[in-house]
């Protein structure tokens, strides 16, 4: 008979754990540790996220249950309060740099067509408990922290992750990330900066976002579009040379503006630095930032990023990160595999085999039963 791993080794294969074992060297994690290693920290984490446990206890004892199959994976049973001390101590910065190389690995084939390459820019808030008051301050009677993320739609990962407080502007993170020469950028209102738009442009960037409404646009040229279609305008002009405080305005290039009629019978004013692209084009870049609200709904609906193991700001750190590279782990998987198109119908086998010993790509499958022995049907088929 065949011998299969758990459908859980197949996913830790596509982990680079020679990296991972160079960042437990360099951020110094397992440092006077005698308990808990920082792989088996992980490897516990990682347990809990695909197999929707919702508390250190469920970890436990699920690891536990399969203490047999965890000796096979390099990994041990863990006890909670251990586990909950490593959460709290363990530095965030090793898994939040696991993911971005993870993440710039699967992000490769985009840098081979830089020019159909998109970088979608967003943030979603993420709602914390009042036992997280000693280090996240409350508005309104509310805590959050803000996931900031670069989504690429074509692969459908994120590529880039930020973990701020509520409080911090969106387009802040942004600044601060290298600007990819040669990219397609789109974001909405949340990223209004007319100063970032012409270090964009003069990167060679291509960006797509949103005008405000009171903003102004000193139309030179006009642009025919389709009639019966949803773009009602295309038009060429300068933003105002002045900003407030009588501040010169950074960006002096002519701009396009393509206004678009959404199928709500909403009318936006889309405002791109590409002048020669089809409006329609425009349009359906923009309208590809949806995408990425469907990715912020799907891992807060299916992975653990809603009640947090921890209450310190390392240990909810490091639960996001395990979460984002639980995600690339089973888009990667998923990708693989041909039989189960639905990331969500995937995503429910995967944590019902989890421990089971079959192929990833056979897990809506019947499992064949083992082999009769040839004697023992002899035996059975013998005359009384």
């Amino acid at each position: 008979m065949r011998h299969h791993n758990s459908v859980f080794h197949g996913l830790l294969k596509h982990v680079p754990w020679g990296l991972f074992d160079k960042l437990v060297d360099t951020h110094k994690a397992d440092r006077r540790v005698r308990r808990l290693s920082t792989r088996d920290q992980f490897l516990a984490l990682l347990f809990g996220q695909l197999a929707g446990a919702t508390s250190l206890r469920e970890i436990e004892a699920g690891l536990s249950s399969h203490a047999a199959r965890l000796y096979h994976l390099g990994g041990r049973p863990v006890a909670r309060t251990t586990l909950a001390d490593a959460n709290a101590r363990r530095p965030a910065a090793l898994y939040a740099d696991l993911f971005t190389h993870m993440a710039a690995t699967a992000g490769r084939a985009t840098r081979r067509h830089i020019g159909d390459a998109v970088r979608i820019l967003d943030a979603t808030r993420i709602e914390l408990s009042s036992l997280s008051a000693g280090w996240l301050t409350a508005v309104k009677g509310h805590r959050a922290i803000k996931l900031h993320i670069g989504y690429d739609p074509n692969l459908g990962i994120p590529l880039s992750a930020e973990i701020t407080g509520h409080k911090t502007n969106d387009i802040t993170p942004a600044k601060a990330e290298p600007i990819v020469p040669g990219l397609t950028y789109v974001f909405d209102l949340a990223y209004y900066d007319y100063a970032w738009w012409a270090k964009l442009d003069r990167a060679g960037c291509r960006f797509v976002s949103r005008l405000k409404t009171n903003t102004k646009l000193s139309v030179t040229a006009k642009l025919p579009v389709p009639k019966g279609g949803n773009i009602l305008a295309d038009r060429i002009g300068l933003l105002p040379q002045r900003m407030a405080r009588s501040r010169r305005n950074p960006f002096a290039d002519p701009l396009r503006e393509v206004t678009v009629r959404i199928r709500t019978g909403k009318v936006l004013r889309l405002v791109t630095n590409d002048l020669d692209a089809p409006a329609e084009e425009i349009a359906d870049l923009y309208r590809q930032r949806w995408q990425i609200e469907l990715f912020f709904k799907w891992i807060k609906q299916n992975l653990k990023i809603r009640r947090f193991l921890g209450t310190s700001e390392n240990a909810v750190r490091i639960q996001i990160f395990v979460a984002l590279i639980a995600y690339l782990l089973l888009r990667k998987a998923h990708a693989a595999q041909n039989a189960i198109e639905a990331p969500r119908a995937f995503l429910t086998l995967v944590r019902l085999n989890l421990m089971h010993l079959r192929p990833i790509n056979a897990l809506n499958t019947q499992p064949k039963p083992p082999p009769t022995n040839p004697n023992q049907m002899s035996l059975d088929l013998a005359p009384i």
